[in-house]
C-alpha cells in the first residue's frame, strides 16, 4: 500500500470511526481498535511447541464429592485447549496420568513426568473451588496456582503463575434453577481452563469480555 493510499485509508477509517460512536456509543471503538491493531497477545511460556507434556492437577484442600473430579477434569480441559492451539505439542494421555498418580505415592511434579517420559509438566495446584453464591445462585469461584517444570532440570519451576481469583460469570451470578449442576461445573472448568492454557499461546486479549454471554449458552 502507498503513501497515498494509506492516508485515504486512514481518513476513511478515522471518518467511520466518528459516526459509528455517535451511532452506537463507545463500544465502537473496541471494534475499531481490533480492526487497526488486532488483538493477538504472544504466549508468556514459550517452549512448549514440539514437546510432549504431562499436566497433572491437584487440590490443595479437599473438594466435596460432588466436585471430587474436577482436578482431573481441569487438567483435561488444560490440554485439549493446548493440543488444539500449540503447534505440534504432545500432551500425554491424562488416562495414563491418572493411572500412574493412583499406582503410586508421589512428591513433586517432576517426579511425574519423568516417569511418563515427558519434556515439561504443568503443575496445577487447585487452592479453591466452589460453584455457589449462597444456595440458589450460581457463581463459580477458584483460586489457581500452575507452574512448569522441566524434567532434565530438577525439581524447581522454570515458569510460574498465580492467576487472580477467577469468578464465573465474573459480574453476576445465575439462578441454579436454570440448568443443572454438573452442565454449570462444566463450563466453569472450561472457562478456568481457558485462563491457564492461554499463557502458553497467543490468544484474543479481549476474549473475557465475552465471558458473560457464553454462559447463558
Amino acid at each position: 500500500m502507498d503513501r497515498l493510499n494509506r492516508r485515504t485509508w486512514a481518513a476513511t477509517a478515522f471518518s467511520w470511526l466518528g459516526l459509528s460512536l455517535l451511532a452506537t456509543g463507545c463500544n465502537t471503538l473496541a471494534t475499531f481498535t481490533y480492526v487497526l491493531t488486532g488483538t493477538d497477545t504472544e504466549a508468556e511460556f514459550k517452549e512448549l511447541p514440539g514437546k510432549k507434556v504431562a499436566i497433572v492437577c491437584r487440590p490443595t484442600t479437599s473438594l466435596d464429592f460432588n466436585n471430587s473430579s474436577v482436578a482431573t477434569m481441569l487438567a483435561q480441559q488444560v490440554g485439549i485447549r493446548l493440543q488444539q492451539q500449540v503447534k505440534k505439542i504432545e500432551i500425554v494421555d491424562q488416562r495414563q496420568v491418572s493411572d500412574w498418580t493412583d499406582e503410586n505415592t508421589w512428591e513433586d511434579y517432576v517426579e511425574i513426568g519423568r516417569a511418563l517420559n515427558a519434556d515439561f509438566v504443568i503443575g496445577i495446584d487447585l487452592e479453591e473451588f466452589n460453584l455457589y453464591q449462597g444456595q440458589t445462585l450460581y457463581q463459580g469461584r477458584a483460586n489457581v496456582h500452575f507452574a512448569v517444570y522441566d524434567t532434565t532440570k530438577g525439581k524447581l519451576h522454570v515458569w510460574e503463575k498465580y492467576l487472580p481469583q477467577v469468578v464465573y460469570p465474573p459480574t453476576a451470578p445465575i439462578p441454579a434453577s436454570e440448568r443443572p449442576e454438573g452442565e454449570f461445573r462444566r463450563k466453569f472448568v472450561g472457562a478456568l481452563a481457558e485462563q491457564i492454557a492461554k499463557y502458553f499461546h497467543a490468544h484474543d486479549s479481549t476474549a473475557d469480555f465475552a465471558a458473560d454471554s457464553t454462559v447463558l449458552y
